[in-house]
Order: structure tokens, then sequence, then C-alpha cells
């Protein structure tokens, strides 16, 4: 695709999502993955979803993929909690919604699962934080970038979602894949199959799914989530919703890093007080 034509439907698609992000076909699992082995990128989240609103009145079940990137909260794509009407809500919106963490293979019972209890909705962009009612304390979460991801930088995604776009193929196993980053906007990124094919690509319930930098000692850092795309599998590009400049907001909100290291200066500034206060009143009386 040429550099014009693919700005061109960057744009379009992009007008497309913040019109009206029901529309857009939500990704399902990853098609021409592989399967993830077991340990690996355990900050990976599925989200159950049951007892959605349907039209009609009647209900549905459905699915998003996520990660862990708090003890307690997890992201995913914004549209993953949408009312009837395909507004997107800070609440979650199924009679139930359970977060699987840390499975890569979803017939054992590795990890760990949580009641999602509340959600918190990005403004900017199609993303959400959702909190869960128990903490995980034995998975480390995902590192949050705060650079924005490169055109050509390689990033890996996972995801829940089906193999196929037809629904075929319900996933059994946490899959995995190479992208390449190509145009970006200030709220989306394309990513691009790279590995192991060039049409690997995300699916539906892969919605909300990671993509991250792998650094050198092992660290996953975060820059994007799935969010719209073609059917699957296809080669070019989808279009993920960008992190890095949200993560003062998620920081904020779930307790991250900077939230910690203010509290962490309150509180020394508080031990410091308390010694050095009754030590300069008893100068002053002395005078």
């Amino acid at each position: 695709m040429s550099p014009l034509r693919r700005s061109l439907a960057t744009v379009l698609l992009a007008g497309a999502l913040a019109v009206a992000p029901v529309s857009a076909r939500p990704a399902a699992a990853i098609a021409y993955g592989e399967d993830v082995r077991t340990g690996a990128y355990r900050f990976s989240v599925l989200l159950t979803m049951t007892g959605l609103p349907a039209a009609g009145g009647g209900t549905r079940d459905s699915s998003c993929s996520g990660a862990l990137v708090a003890p307690r909260w997890v992201i995913t794509a914004g549209h993953c909690f949408r009312a009837a009407d395909g507004r997107r809500v800070s609440r979650p919106v199924a009679a139930r919604t359970v977060a699987t963490v840390g499975r890569a293979d979803l017939r054992s019972r590795a990890g760990h699962q949580a009641e999602v209890v509340a959600v918190r909705q990005a403004e900017t962009a199609d993303v959400a934080l959702a909190e869960l009612d128990t903490a995980v304390t034995d998975i480390t979460p995902v590192r949050i970038g705060t650079t924005p991801p490169a055109t050509g930088e390689v990033v890996r995604l996972t995801g829940y979602g089906l193999t196929a776009d037809d629904g075929s193929a319900p996933p059994r196993r946490l899959q995995t894949g190479q992208f390449v980053v190509g145009h970006a906007t200030d709220s989306l990124i394309e990513t691009i199959g790279r590995a192991p094919r060039p049409d690997t690509s995300p699916c539906p319930h892969d919605s909300g799914g990671p993509y991250f930098r792998e650094r050198r000692d092992g660290t996953a850092v975060l820059v994007a989530v799935v969010s719209t795309g073609p059917g699957c599998p296809h080669r070019g590009p989808d279009l993920s919703a960008r992190t890095d400049n949200l993560a003062d907001w998620i920081a904020a909100t779930t307790g991250g890093p900077d939230h910690h290291r203010i509290g962490y200066g309150a509180i020394v500034f508080a031990a410091l007080a308390a010694v050095l206060l009754p030590a300069l009143l008893i100068r002053l009386r002395r005078r």
C-alpha cells in the first residue's frame, strides 16, 4: 500500500471510529498467530461477558482481550463496554464480567479469575480501564510506555480472540504474533502483520489485546491496544489505540508509579515534619 493510500485509509477509518465506534468490526482472536507457551506474557487477560443486552430485549455473551496494568486494573478497548445504543460507558454492561489473568491454556486452572466491578473510559481514545474486585499480586503488570511507537518498530500482540473471522475456531490457548507499526495519528497507530506470517492479524474478541515492546531484559512495555480493523485474516493495517499519551491518566486511575512516587514523597515530608517541628518549637520557646 502506498503512503498516500495508507494515510487516506487511516483518516477514513479513524473518522468512522470517532463517529460510530460500535459500527466498527470488533477484532476476534489472532489469525495465523502462534501458541503462547505456559508462563509467558502472564499479564494477558481474557474478559468474559455473560448476559450482555441484545437487540429485542434478549441477552448475548461475548469476550475481549486485555492486559493487567496494576494489581486491580485491566486495560482493554473502550468499546468492550458499551450500552445497547452503542455508547461507550463507564460501567460493566454485562450481568457478569470475569477477568481471567495469567492463563495461557484456557483448559487449565492456572492464573486467577476476578470480577470486574467498575470501568473508566478514556476521553480521547478507544481505551478503558476495568477494575477487579480482587488484587492480582503474583503477576507483574505490563509497563506503560511513555514514548510513541515509531514507524517501522516491531511490536508483539497477545489475544484470546478467534483464529478465523467466521467464528468457527474458538480459542483454547492465548495467541501471539509480531506486527510492524505503520502510520500514526494522535490517538491511533496502524499495525501490520509480520510474523509468523504477513497476514497474521487480530480477529473478533482480540479487541483490547495489548501491543507491546519487548526489551532485551524481558520487560514488556505497552504501546497500544487492539481497536478495529477489517475481517481476518488479512494483509495490511489494523487500527490500534495508542496508550503512551494516556500514561498519566492510567497512573492516576490505577495508582500507578507516578501515584506511588507522590505518595512516598508525602510520607517522607510528614516524617521529617514530625521530627523537626517539635525541635523547632522547643527552640522558639527557649527564645
